[in-house]
């Protein structure tokens, strides 16, 4: 795997002063998690596993991102439209959408499924996803008997454009922790793991709290790859992306291509570590079973016999930066084309160049047996 090349450690001052020795080794970490919780089946294990390590992470609260797969249907009917009509000239974004979804199409095609009419609530706006994934959050929550659960705040209901309607309940919340000043010696690690619509929404509304957060995304590609991030993370609320890799905030970036993509787990593995891990395994073997994804992606309904999950590498990161190693790195703009660009005057981030997959999912499974309820 190629390792980024990285910045000296004397790199743009105040960013890198503040990234040099995150996360620190000793001590419990303020945390605060932002996810997509019902858009597929990483995010509940995330949380879960954040929510069983109390001696590492003291999880504050959970923010829920608002999520669709509506641009994902309207890309996929375009590329059914595209190879019907073999031989015309392309653009660009048609090339690469044809590129990225061209297996997914041929599945699709060999199932008889149909994106242009094809309905799932995958598709719904923004807004709707909100109440499903706040749901999965508290079913998380319950199967691992909390005696003093974090409190659950519904995010953005529409992705970032250029009005300045009032913060959501999450980016308000974000906020007050962040400028909280009994805590203010402690930096607060957002855990993003989806759409930074809410992150922007907040640093927007008050750009100082930059000094206070350090958010670690999981995304696309690495930011010295030349392909376009077709990637959910990233390109549902692409504003929001450039808006905070703008803003100056303390980024550390997880590439899910081919970096996060490295946690993947059997369902055989699944079955064996979650046997006994009582209600939480209970739960989570059964989000597996009945992923939302499976059946866009022609998987039919007994689940998929591997799966990534992606969003482990943020709390693997924050648990022990020896899984996840990384380094400093200019932070790059994001085009319209979807692709890493140089940013003027950019200021470093912090990027991952590999995981240690058997380290992280072993200490998954006995964080969770170790808290589990029958």
């Amino acid at each position: 795997m190629i390792q980024p090349t990285l910045l000296s450690a004397t790199g743009p001052a105040p960013v890198a002063s503040r990234l040099l020795d995150l996360p620190p080794r000793d001590g419990r970490l303020r945390v605060v998690i932002d996810t997509d919780a019902a858009n597929e089946i990483d995010d509940p294990f995330a949380v879960a596993w954040a929510l069983a390590r109390t001696d590492r992470l003291r999880v504050e609260a959970i923010h829920v991102a608002p999520f669709s797969f509506a641009h994902r249907r309207a890309e996929l009917a375009l590329v059914h439209r595209l190879q019907t009509r073999p031989g015309q000239a392309l653009s660009r974004r048609e090339q690469d959408l044809l590129d990225h979804h061209r297996a997914l199409w041929r599945r699709q095609r060999d199932i008889g499924l149909d994106p242009a009419t094809w309905t799932s609530p995958l598709f719904d706006p923004p807004a709707a996803s909100l109440e499903r994934s706040v749901g999965v959050v508290h079913g998380v929550i319950e199967a691992l008997g909390l005696a003093d659960p974090p409190p659950v705040f519904a995010g953005e209901p529409t992705y970032l454009g250029a009005d300045m309607r009032s913060p959501s309940p999450a980016a308000e919340d974000l906020i007050a922790r962040a400028k909280d000043p009994v805590s203010s010696h402690e930096p607060l690690y957002v855990v993003a793991l989806g759409a930074l619509t809410n992150v922007a929404r907040a640093l927007r509304a008050e750009p100082r709290i930059r000094e206070r957060l350090v958010v670690v995304w999981t995304a696309g590609y690495p930011s010295h790859e030349p392909w376009p991030n077709i990637a959910f993370n990233l390109d549902q609320d692409p504003v929001a992306v450039r808006e905070v890799l703008a803003s100056g905030v303390a980024l550390v970036y997880l590439p899910g291509y081919h970096v996060g993509a490295q946690l993947r787990l059997s369902r055989l593995e699944l079955e064996a570590n979650l046997a006994d891990a009582g209600r939480i395994g209970r739960l989570l073997e059964q989000r597996w079973r009945s992923n939302p994804l499976a059946a866009w992606l022609g998987l039919g309904t007994a689940g998929a016999p591997s799966w990534v999950l992606w969003d482990l590498i943020n709390v693997a990161w924050l648990l022990d930066p020896e899984w996840v190693p990384t380094g400093l790195v200019p932070t790059p703009g994001l085009g319209d084309d979807l692709r890493w660009h140089p940013m003027a005057a950019a200021p470093p981030m912090r990027e991952a160049w590999g995981v240690q997959r058997d380290a992280i999912l072993a200490d998954l499974f006995s964080s969770l047996r170790r808290t589990a309820m029958p």
